[in-house]
């Protein structure tokens, strides 16, 4: 029987959602909490990876299992045995054919920041500081260059090479309620640190320090020195996982 995961929890002190050798993730210790419950080793497959110390609303993943304990007792069971800053928020049977990572048809990430001149000591686990001024209207410009689909080469980290670096943005929207500013994109997919990159472009447009077109030049030259700096993993969030 297969078994759904929606799955919340904050980065901060983990590796990422993956198992890695130098270091504890998220996986890992759902794992380690599955096998007590069910008494048997248990592989679970996430819709994606988080990195280190990215946090998630609505990571999403399955396993196989049979058991006569009820979807309820398996949740409420493997969290008892988690630290209180994993959480499985539901879970449920579905279909064999279900897949939490093949299946899913886009994923939503919010990176978020605040405009501030010191820092907010409750914000700062979730959310980046950006000194003023700063002018969300270039940003907005901006961010439309990249909606649809679009070789998105510049905005991955050097290095990684994926299968292709073809990729969909289905919306893109930058909100803002006074200090706080939400950067919210849904796409079909997303490279290693897209969002980061994406996020960290922007910042420095409205700051002023690069052009509106700095992002259609990106676009067109698959130049990642063209865009700013990686924004740290602590602002981004995985808001949910569509299918």
């Amino acid at each position: 029987m297969r078994y759904r995961l929606d799955i919340e929890y904050k980065g901060t002190a983990y590796c990422g959602w993956q198992r890695q050798k130098n270091g504890v993730s998220v996986q890992e210790l759902i794992e380690n909490a599955l096998e007590k419950v069910l008494s048997k080793k248990t592989v679970i497959l996430g819709s994606g990876r988080t990195d280190a110390g990215v946090h998630a609303l609505g990571q999403v993943a399955h396993f196989n299992a049979e058991t006569h304990i009820s979807p309820r007792g398996i949740m409420c069971g493997v969290n008892s045995l988690l630290p209180t800053d994993i959480s499985i928020k539901k879970c449920t049977v579905v279909d064999n054919a279900f897949h939490a990572q093949s299946s899913a048809k886009s994923k939503v990430y919010a990176y978020k920041f605040y405009i501030s001149d010191t820092i907010c000591p409750l914000k700062e686990d979730f959310a980046v500081r950006v000194k003023p001024p700063l002018n969300i209207d270039l940003m907005r410009e901006a961010s439309a260059f990249l909606l649809g689909t679009h070789d998105f080469k510049a905005f991955s980290s050097t290095g990684m090479k994926p299968i292709s670096t073809i990729r969909e943005v289905l919306s893109l929207e930058i909100n803002q309620n006074q200090e706080d500013i939400e950067i919210k994109i849904e796409g079909n997919g997303f490279l290693y640190n897209m969002v980061r990159i994406i996020a960290g472009t922007l910042i420095e447009i409205g700051k002023g320090f690069k052009p509106v077109s700095t992002v259609s030049e990106m676009l067109r030259t698959n130049n990642r020195r063209l865009g700013g700096k990686t924004s740290p993993p602590k602002g981004l969030v995985l808001i949910g996982v569509y299918y």
